[in-house]
């Protein structure tokens, strides 16, 4: 008996040209390579152009997925963008995204999870799928959190980054289609605790974006625990185990968070898509960078099971897996 699952047909990235160093923020900021590195793993960052905003990264990363899965925009149902750093409070980067594309009319949106916005966004892209609503649709997950650091902030303004990742997931009814495809999603929230990281600011209070405020230990408190779960909810859903998960590519939000994780879940360090030491915490962005990334060296291959999962602030978290 065949059925529907959404497939990743192809990846693609987009990171600005500058790319600005811990000894960079050491000019402006009072820290260090030493200090950044060992709290965080990061070394470098890119940081997006202040005339280039959030839909110009997303624009990049979708076309250069439209390229690798051989499709023009025609070919496409709709475009649903995971981002906390909107161009304007609206419309929402999707539709500028789609009409610079060229896509038809047809689904766009933004989905706002911040960290977890694309695992989010996938989950969602893939119910229209297997809800037969669409059959092709662009994931792109995209920020400019360089917009709202304090770049005096020394605890925020060295994690944060810019960038922008997307996925092509297309419908697939073929009688393999165990073999490939979004095998489930997990999503979760919890708003009490709201106030361990977020932005000073909103449309409807301050009037202006504000800057991020993040109480970094109770974050990191959570962020094992809470990802460690997902992920054991997500194997035990679809009766695996760790040792049947060929990579990891979780949130690149701290090197230290992603070992730990690794740790609990008894899985090598080989086997985990790390990229936070080059492209700090591009937020929504991460995961489909890392994605990108290890698609496009070799890492990652047809068949290979692959378990994706964030946790950002709200908080939410979520973790998605699939065969790719």
């Amino acid at each position: 008996m065949t059925h529907t699952r959404a497939i990743i047909r192809s990846t693609g990235a987009y990171l600005p040209e500058k790319i600005m160093t811990n000894d960079d923020l050491a000019k402006i900021v009072d820290t260090s390579d030493e200090w950044i590195s060992q709290r965080s793993g990061i070394k470098s960052r890119h940081i997006a152009a202040d005339d280039q905003p959030t839909s110009d990264l997303a624009l990049r990363a979708a076309k250069q997925a439209l390229e690798n899965a051989g499709l023009t925009a025609a070919d496409i149902d709709g475009v649903i963008v995971a981002t906390t750093t909107p161009d304007s409070t609206f419309p929402s980067v999707a539709v500028r995204v789609q009409s610079a594309l060229g896509v038809p009319p047809g689904i766009a949106f933004d989905v706002q999870a911040v960290c977890s916005g694309f695992i989010y966004a996938l989950s969602v892209a893939n119910n229209f799928i297997t809800a037969h609503q669409a059959k092709r649709i662009l994931v792109i997950g995209a920020e400019k959190m360089s917009s709202i650091v304090d770049w005096e902030d020394r605890t925020t303004c060295v994690l944060f980054a810019d960038g922008a990742g997307a996925v092509m997931l297309e419908s697939s009814s073929d009688a393999d289609a165990d073999d490939q495809g979004i095998m489930s999603a997990h999503l979760h929230a919890n708003g009490d605790h709201a106030d361990i990281l977020y932005t000073n600011g909103g449309p409807s209070t301050t009037g202006e974006s504000g800057h991020i405020v993040m109480h970094g230990r109770e974050v990191f408190k959570h962020a094992v625990t809470l990802m460690s779960d997902v992920v054991e909810e997500a194997l035990s859903h679809n009766g695996l185990s760790a040792s049947d998960v060929d990579f990891l590519v979780p949130h690149q939000a701290n090197l230290r968070i992603i070992e730990g994780t690794a740790k609990k879940l008894k899985m090598s360090l080989d086997q985990v898509v790390i990229t936070v030491d080059r492209h700090g915490n591009t937020s929504a962005a991460s995961i489909p960078l890392a994605l990108h990334e290890a698609v496009s060296d070799g890492r990652i291959q047809r068949g290979h099971t692959v378990l994706m999962e964030a946790l950002g602030a709200g908080l939410t978290w979520g973790a998605v897996i699939a065969k790719f």
